[in-house]
Formats: C-alpha cells, structure tokens, sequence
C-alpha cells in the first residue's frame, strides 16, 4: 500500500494534498484496492460549497457504492473530469493523475482532523484486524 508522507488522510479514506489555501483531494490507494475496479464517479460541481465530512459524490465499483465525505470544508475549485470519463485512473494512479477535487479551505484549523500516514496506516490495520 503506497501512503505518500507528505498527505493528509481522513478516516474515509480520502488524501489531501495541501498547495497553500487550497487543498487537492482524492482516494487513498488503500481504498482503491479495497473497492476493485471503479467504474463511475459522482463528484460535485466547481463553485460547490462543502462542509467537513458532508457526502460530496459517490464511487462506484463492482462491489459496491461507496459515499465520498468531504476531509475540508469550502468551494471547490476544479472537478478532475478524466476520472469521471476514465474512472480506471484512480486505480492506476490514485495519488497523481486520480484526483477528485481541488477544494479552497474555508477553514484551514480542519487539517489538524486529518490523520498523518502513519496514522492512517495504524487506522487500516485496525480496519482489517
């Protein structure tokens, strides 16, 4: 499992990467290889208000709908509209080119929520014990 140290993690299996105000969002490759292939996202549309860990969209795959929880409140700035035609990139590449959303923080003190990888790693293993 591939857990980048210099991301956030939420205990839905969501990544943050933090650019300044704004924060890159996506699925954690632990959860890519628990759901299988994704065959379709939902995600919201740019200007789209979010509030810390509402449902923003789902992700589809051969073994279920799961509901994506927002790590950050605020606007969302960009919509990844390859994964949404190609949903199989988040599975190839979940920490690159499988982004979801670029969101603009409303309140950046929700970071100190978010797990560290090594925190999120002692989550999953938790999770499968």
């Amino acid at each position: 499992m591939d857990l980048p140290e210099e991301l956030l993690y939420s205990k839905e299996h969501l990544w943050i990467r933090v650019e300044g105000g704004k924060a890159v969002v996506g699925v954690t490759d632990y959860a890519q290889e628990q759901l299988g292939t994704i065959s379709a996202l939902e995600l919201p549309d740019a200007e789209d208000e979010l509030d810390q860990d509402d449902s923003f969209g789902t992700v589809e795959a051969r073994k279920t709908v799961a509901d994506l929880y927002a790590p950050v409140s605020g606007a969302v700035l960009e919509v990844n509209t390859e994964v949404i035609d190609s949903p199989e990139i988040v599975n190839d590449d979940p920490y690159d080119s499988g982004w979801l959303l670029v969101i603009e923080m409303a309140d950046p003190e929700e970071l100190k929520l978010l797990m560290s990888a090594d925190d999120y790693l002692e989550h999953v293993s938790e999770a499968v014990d």
